[in-house]
């Protein structure tokens, strides 16, 4: 019985993705089929699934998914327009090496192309900028 439920844990997800829920679930009833041939109690059987299938979305979270790298924008503040922007509208910023959307903090400023801006923070992926010769 728990040889099959494995099986059709892991096959199901491959119809249904379910982030390797069920994936990792199926291994742990594998695991408990083998277990199951030499212990022979229900109960203790079904803890140990919980357990395995517990353990391993818990260590799957851990190590499989991708580590995210926080924003932090206290490195790097200052940037360089790439476009216009336009006053109430956005234009492109290059930012630690990268064209970002981006917005002027008082929206009756036009910033001009190719100057330099100062990053006050970051909305999505939308910069909030402020001309630099504003705080000189």
């Amino acid at each position: 019985m728990w040889f099959i439920l494995g099986i059709g844990l892991c096959l199901t997800e491959l119809i249904l993705p379910t982030a390797f829920f069920l994936f990792i679930m199926g291994l742990a009833a594998l695991a408990v089929a083998a277990i199951s041939l030499i212990l022979d109690l229900p109960n203790i059987l079904i803890a140990l699934w919980v357990i395995f299938s517990f353990l391993g979305i818990l260590l799957s979270r851990r190590y499989l998914t991708p580590k995210r790298k926080a924003s932090n924008l206290e490195d790097d503040r200052e940037g360089e327009t790439i476009t216009s922007i336009l006053p109430g509208k956005t234009g492109r910023v290059l930012y630690e090496g990268n064209s970002w959307q981006a917005k002027c903090v008082d929206q009756t400023i036009e910033i001009a192309a190719n100057e330099l801006v100062y990053v006050v923070e970051k909305k999505g992926n939308t910069l909030i900028v402020l001309p630099s010769k504003l705080l000189s």
